[in-house]
């Protein structure tokens, strides 16, 4: 492995390159700190009662288990599930829709949302400027103790970028770690995903970092046809994007909607419950025959993507301060 030159992202090995732009938002302990509180303070709604952590619980895989959708200020309810957040140095693009191109300028959404944060940058700024600690944090970041809309995004980018997970049973069986071993159950799960599932969720980053329509039926509540509302293209109609799966035993509720809640019933979907339309990914259209012991199996590969070592890892925690 190697890592970056100005803080703690790891590469492993036979991963591909980052696309995160390091040049332009150049990483440091006391970066990284500061996004940390900031991503864990409700400062930034509008009447500061939710976080970016609320959403995003580290325990779940930076996703949330206790509701299907994102839930906002005074109980808001949006049409989304929220999205696990892990090695997003590799993401070309973020939202289910694809709707943020760099993950800079992702926080904007969730600050400015109605059914979120419901504030404005304006206001956000307002109250963090008005904060001591938070101006003497970010003249140690920036070099200036005026908070602005840049350096506000490039401090959240500075941790959010920094959630990696490479330490799961299925990373360390993959390098051939000493006495890390799948077993049977494992070893034939895994074969069952590289003939069913790789072709979208493909190894290492355990998603090809696309969008597709994997023949979800449509919601009834919200009629969400994902990502044809951002390029206005008719192929896209039903297409979202491919969520990682890494940490998936954690990460429920799945799919968009937050529809499942467990594994099980996400893969009898794919065996049994997929809409035929004429968007649905080619990979799909053919019949997945997956016996019973053999979902089992399925389940029990699944289950190696989790990285305690992640999950629980201090250094992603509420800042103690």
């Amino acid at each position: 492995m190697k890592s970056n030159s100005y803080v703690d992202i790891v590469v492993p090995k036979d991963w591909p390159k980052p696309v995160y732009n390091f040049k332009d938002n150049k990483l440091s302990r006391e970066g990284f700190e500061l996004g940390r509180k900031l991503f864990y303070d409700p400062i930034l709604s509008r009447d500061s009662t939710i976080s970016c952590s609320s959403c995003h619980s580290q325990y779940t895989g930076f996703a949330h288990t206790d509701h299907a959708l994102s839930h906002g200020i005074e109980g808001r309810i949006g049409n989304r599930n929220a999205m696990s957040l892990v090695n997003l140095a590799w993401a070309k693009s973020f939202q289910w829709d694809g709707g943020v191109l760099n993950l800079n300028s992702q926080p904007i959404n969730p600050i400015t949302n109605s059914q979120e944060m419901d504030n404005t940058l304006t206001n956000a700024l307002g109250s963090l400027n008005h904060s001591k600690k938070y101006q003497g944090m970010f003249y140690k970041v920036f070099g200036d103790s005026l908070i602005n809309t840049k350096n506000l995004l490039k401090a959240i980018g500075q941790f959010t970028v920094s959630l990696q997970s490479y330490n799961s049973k299925y990373d360390k069986v993959m390098r051939h770690e000493k006495e890390v071993f799948f077993t049977d159950q494992e070893v034939n799960g895994h074969q069952l995903f590289k003939k069913n599932c790789e072709s979208c969720h493909k190894e290492p980053l355990l998603t090809n970092s696309d969008f597709a329509d994997n023949g979800l039926p449509l919601d009834t509540d919200y009629k969400d046809y994902g990502r044809v509302k951002i390029t206005q293209k008719p192929k896209d109609s039903f297409s979202f994007r491919v969520p990682t799966l890494r940490n998936i035993e954690f990460t429920y509720p799945y799919m968009h909607d937050g529809r499942f809640m467990k594994l099980r019933e996400v893969i009898n979907f794919y065996t049994d419950g997929k809409a035929h339309r004429k968007t649905l990914a080619k990979d799909l259209q053919k019949p997945i025959l997956l016996s019973e012991n053999e979902k089992k199996d399925l389940i029990a590969f699944l289950l190696t993507l989790t990285d305690k070592e992640f999950l629980f890892n201090s250094k992603y925690s509420y800042p103690k301060d």
